[in-house]
């Protein structure tokens, strides 16, 4: 018989599977032998993917609650998640699995435990006083569904009231149903005939526990007796009810109303309410009923000791009042205060100096959650000025449409961004400190600084510092104070060509050594930044018109010469500056040509006026593409910016533009063909210029693309991902669910149905771009739609006269290498395959007096040593949408391959630098996040993070160095994550806690007379009533209890830091102790056993010892 020999078989399995292929044999016989010598440190080990923080508002809140005593806010949303905040740097943010919308929320006053009501019935504990907390125990109700969920303080007992009327009550420490439950027919009165709808509100007296209010839909509310199940009082209105709450002294409460109205009711009087008001009523002079008004949502009643009670509410505004904003009511003796909020209010919460409902409750702060914001409102400073928000909430103050992500980045930049940012804070904050204020901090962090920059809609662009864990602003840039702005729709530009946004932040490229930031935005134009501390005015803005044009832009087949023409503009020609005065340009019709067409226009009209410039950002160039025999510039789609040459260069579909921003001239002009020059691998067709614009795919979400020249584009555009994602034009339902749950063939399109070649990437280096070369000299590595990575090489002045007097020299290196799919991301090893960093200049002052100016004119790094004869050393590492490539300069071979994805294409790739070396990191569009070896493509992780992407994803994420990467997971909500195992394992002790030991406050003072005459807060055994021993047990079909991964494995989780191991010890002693007691009892068991089989064994003997066989 035939040996098998397993190791064998495995080897030849771990060969069929690998997706990797190697090149061609004589590019791996000359290159692999000196690339045997570069020693890879990076292994599959340093790789683990987790998430780590989410920043940002909760995307559809639904439901909140406040913590008195640990001051920690929960916000629930729309989607099932759970958002807790403490102080500035504590949030924490969970998941309920269902997905289910969060109806409410209720804490366990400063015992480290949450309750969770969802729109699927179901009600979960979650533990807090671990990092991560988790869920404990869940009820899924099976026959009824939750309306409200009460809690009371210090109580285990938790009140659910149902649809049906019915209010069931829930132990929280075991989560099993009591046999209590208040049934609605035994509620209400006998005499009435119909039912009264879902139960909106319960609530114990705040004097005596033994007595529940239940409101009832239809408006009737009950004072249930709890110890004689009967009702004390009824009390009926004809109105609905939204909201009831008690007077503290348990005496009276108040009610709002679907009507607009108020009914404050004495609790021993339920004939009729004691007050009706309507806060916002028109009172009519001849003493009639006031008009109606909307709905009270919510009213809150709060006593003070010494003065007025404060009662609060939202809603209730009269029906005349159309298209005003979202209002909280404040009433505090005879003043109203009305609030006018920015969205509209899903809830709000009155802050008490004590968790003690029978207490007077001197409100100190209301908490305010909008559908897109969270306000904190001072009720003790005259004018209710609000809090200054600590948190990073106004991420989404305008949609984001692109967001790059900068760790590891020089240490000065942040205090230099603050230092700037500072100046442009709000005033008119309240001076107290932020009411939420829970949790500590944690205690380990990262080294190394972190910056993420927010691209936004209405053209702003922010500035935010990640470092820690932490998020918070650093600095605002508006990029549209360049541009007039159109007061109104009708005096909207023809020459625009979006309707909304056209400000729209499209690709950002930023240095953060030299600070020079350069952004493309919507409207086909690039605005170069630079960086200074002292404020400036500009009197006329430096503008370069570019006139981009091409004829042959179809390509029909990836072979083939085919004829050339030439573009229309030249690297001689248009190379001046056109820098004059904005109200000099011609206007749209005097720049028509002869046929009528629209002609050498841009589509923005630039500021006329002086521009003050503040510290910060200030505008150097403002470049705009130019219509062109009445079409559209067609919209950037890559860019880079150098500090080092003082270049920008950017591309579309009709070719690429450099332009040096230092002289304020245009370098290069040129079409995609000729840049491939005699060797274009692509057959060209003469394209015609009235051709229909190609729709694309949105930048904001749920915005509508159109289809026809005609129908101007509903929101800003981005090339570089439509391209390949076309769904949003084609199937517009997609385009609001943002999903790329379609089918490849109907949503995306495919490589070979791609018939226009645009510039997809640039990357500015020093390189060896010909085989020829021996010494390194600036280049740009130019990357297109079609696989081809192509060189220029540049001739950049030494010294800085010269860099000012003489132009940049330009020379064409033709194809380097070509891969399957767009090109995404280039960069550069050096001999040892250590990641060569850009080259830069230091920043200076730009504005600082010439006999003042120290221009550290050197760049940094140096250049790379020069190459012997017939050797190399330099190594080019290339990106696809389907593979990676290592090239060897200057040779141009090609001695690393692989295929990334066959069935679906990279989004993102960045060649990122990790503690222990340097890798290929890759997102592709399945949800797969990859990283690969450098220089050898090694694959070393592969995780199927996230199986339905959607547009904002594909758009929004980025990976950095260190191991660090983000997206936007919402429109208002940033989710980061890293790649790195060090992060992950030391993700726990950088997290904060969000539970930390407090005494609760002591309970109030009865008083002697009240202790004398009974006269205080009556205490209830709830225990005596809702047990199992006098209730008995719940029908099991009404609730299915489903224990949750938090008790154990939780306590695991939370086993960390400094006293992990001794908490792990405790854990394992009990887990050790638990089964030594569960052997233990088996032990017992089958000694019984035993004794019994001996015992009946021995009575059987006895039985039949004296009779013989036939008697038997």
């Amino acid at each position: 018989m035939k040996k098998f020999n397993i190791r064998k078989v495995l080897d030849g399995l771990t060969a069929a599977s690998s997706s990797s292929s190697a090149a061609a044999a004589a590019s791996l016989q000359s290159g692999n032998r000196e690339n045997d010598m570069i020693q890879e440190t990076l292994q599959s080990e340093h790789f683990q993917l987790c998430k780590t923080l989410r920043h940002g508002f909760p995307y559809q809140p639904s439901s909140m609650a406040f913590d008195p005593v640990q001051k920690i806010l929960a916000i629930g949303t729309q989607s099932g998640a759970l958002r807790l905040f403490g102080r500035a740097g504590v949030e924490c943010y969970c998941q309920h699995e269902s997905g289910s919308a969060v109806i409410q929320l209720e804490f366990l006053v400063n015992e480290g435990a949450l309750v969770s009501a969802l729109a699927d019935d179901s009600i979960h504990l979650w533990n807090l006083r671990q990092k991560l907390p988790a869920i404990l125990h869940s009820l899924k109700f099976n026959r009824e569904r939750i309306t409200f969920c009460h809690l009371p303080f210090q109580s285990k007992w938790l009140y659910v009231g149902t649809e049906r009327g019915n209010i069931h009550i829930v132990n929280v420490e075991s989560f099993t149903l009591s046999g209590y439950v208040i049934m609605w027919n035994k509620a209400i009165e006998l005499s009435s005939k119909t039912h009264p709808g879902p139960v909106v509100h319960i609530s114990d007296n705040p004097m005596d526990e033994g007595k529940l209010l239940i409101g009832f839909e239809c408006g009737i509310v009950v004072l249930w007796d709890l110890k004689s199940k009967k009702a004390d009082y009824r009390y009926n209105y004809d109105e609905a009810i939204h909201s009831v709450a008690w007077h503290h002294e348990g005496k009276q409460f108040v009610c709002s109303h679907s009507d607009g109205t108020l009914t404050t009711w004495n609790v021993r009087a339920p004939a009729k309410p004691a007050q009706i008001i309507t806060p916002h009523g028109k009172q009519p002079k001849d003493g009639k009923k006031p008009e109606p008004c909307k709905p009270i949502l919510k009213v809150e009643y709060k006593t003070t000791r010494a003065g007025d009670p404060f009662m609060i509410l939202c809603g209730g505004l009269s029906y005349d009042t159309v298209g005003r904003r979202a209002c909280l009511t404040v009433m505090h003796g005879k003043s109203t205060a009305v609030l006018e909020m920015d969205y509209p209010i899903v809830d709000f919460l009155t802050l008490c100096e004590t968790p003690y409902p029978n207490d007077f409750q001197e409100p100190y702060a209301v908490v305010v959650l909008l559908e897109k914001d969270l306000v904190v409102i001072d009720l003790a400073q005259i004018g209710y000025p609000i809090f200054e928000n600590p948190y990073p909430l106004s991420i989404h103050e305008s949609p984001v449409t692109c967001c790059e992500y900068f760790a590891d980045c020089p240490a000065e930049v942040i205090p230099a961004l603050y230092s700037v940012g500072s100046r442009q804070k709000r005033q008119g904050f309240s001076k107290k400190e932020w009411p939420v204020s829970g949790g500590n901090w944690g205690q380990g962090t990262l080294s190394f600084s972190e910056i993420i920059i927010t691209g936004h809609a209405d053209g702003s662009i922010k500035f935010w510092d990640a470092s820690a864990l932490m998020l918070q602003v650093l600095y605002k840039l508006k990029t549209a104070k360049v541009f007039e702005k159109p007061r109104g729709k009708e005096e909207k530009s023809s020459t625009e060509i979006v309707d909304e946004d056209p400000f729209a932040i499209q690709i950002l490229s930023w240095c953060p050594e030299s600070r020079v930031l350069c952004v493309a935005g919507v409207s086909a134009h690039v605005i170069v930044y630079r960086f200074s501390k002292q404020e400036v005015t500009t009197e006329v803005v430096q503008l370069l018109e570019v006139r981009m044009q091409c004829e042959l832009n179809e390509v029909e087949s990836p072979e083939g010469g085919g004829e050339q023409a030439s573009a229309v503009s030249t690297p001689g020609t248009s190379s001046s500056p056109q820098t004059s005065l904005p109200q000099s340009h011609p206007s749209t019709s005097s720049n028509n040509s002869s046929d009528g067409l629209r002609d050498n226009v841009p589509c923005l009209k630039v500021r006329s006026s002086p521009l003050k410039q503040s510290p910060g950002y200030q505008v150097e160039l403002l470049i705009q593409l130019v219509w062109v025999s009445g079409e559209p510039p067609q919209q950037i789609t890559s860019l880079a910016v150098n500090s080092a040459y003082g270049l920008v260069a950017f591309g579309n579909g009709n070719g690429l533009a450099v332009v040096d921003y230092l002289q304020k001239t245009l370098l290069l002009n040129m079409s995609i063909a000729e840049l491939y020059g005699s060797t274009d691998p692509h057959h060209r067709q003469p394209r015609s210029p009235r051709k229909a614009r190609q729709p694309s795919a949105g930048l904001c979400d749920g915005n509508d693309a159109s289809a026809t020249p005609e129908e101007k584009c509903k929101s800003p555009t981005s090339a570089k991902i439509s391209r390949k994602i076309n769904m949003i034009a084609d199937q517009k339902d997609d385009a609001r669910d943002n999903s790329f749950s379609r089918s490849r063939s109907s949503s995306v399109t495919s490589l070979d149905r791609e018939s226009r070649e645009v510039i997809s990437s640039f990357y500015f280096c020093d390189s060896l771009s010909k085989k020829s070369e021996t010494v390194a000299l600036p280049s740009l590595w130019v990357g297109t739609s079609l696989g081809s990575m192509l060189t220029i090489a540049l001739t950049v002045p030494s010294t800085p006269e010269q860099r000012m007097q003489q132009p940049v020299g330009v020379c064409f290196c033709g194809s380097v290498v070509r891969l399957k799919g767009g090109i995404l991301r280039m960069a550069q090893l050096d001999a040892s395959g250590t990641l060569l960093p850009h080259v830069y200049e230091p920043w200076y002052e730009p504005n600082a007096p010439e006999e003042e100016k120290e221009r550290p004119r050197r760049r940094r790094p140096t250049s790379p040593p020069s190459s012997q004869e017939n050797q190399d050393c330099q190594y080019a590492v290339v990106c696809s949408e389907k593979q990676a490539k290592v090239v060897a300069l200057p040779s141009q071979n090609c001695i690393y391959e692989h295929n990334i994805t066959e069935a679906s294409f990279v989004l993102r790739a960045d060649v990122v630098t990790m503690p222990a070396g340097v890798g290929l990191a890759c997102f592709c569009a399945n949800g797969h996040i990859m990283t690969l070896s450098v220089p050898s493509l090694r694959p070393l992780l592969d995780v199927n993070y996230l199986p339905l992407t959607d547009m904002r994803i594909a758009r929004t994420f980025c990976f950095s160095n260190q191991g660090q990467a983000l997206y936007l997971t919402s429109p208002t909500e940033i989710q980061r994550i890293t790649y790195s195992q060090e992060t992950c394992d030391n993700l726990q002790e950088m997290l904060g806690e969000l539970f930390t030991p407090v005494e609760t406050p002591e309970a109030p003072n009865r008083g002697f007379f009240k202790g004398l005459f009974g006269g205080g807060a009556q205490s209830l055994d709830r225990e005596d009533l809702f047990g199992e021993v006098a209730a008995g047990k719940a029908s099991r079909s009404l609730a299915q209890h489903i224990p949750g991964p938090g008790g154990m494995e939780g306590m695991k989780g939370a086993a960390s830091g400094v006293v992990g191991e001794l908490a792990r010890a405790r854990i394992a002693l009990d887990e050790r102790g638990q089964k030594l007691g569960e052997l233990e009892e088996r032990t017992a068991a089958m000694m019984s056993s035993a004794d019994s089989f001996s015992r009946h064994a021995h009575d059987i003997m006895l039985k039949y010892k004296d009779k013989k066989w036939y008697q038997l």
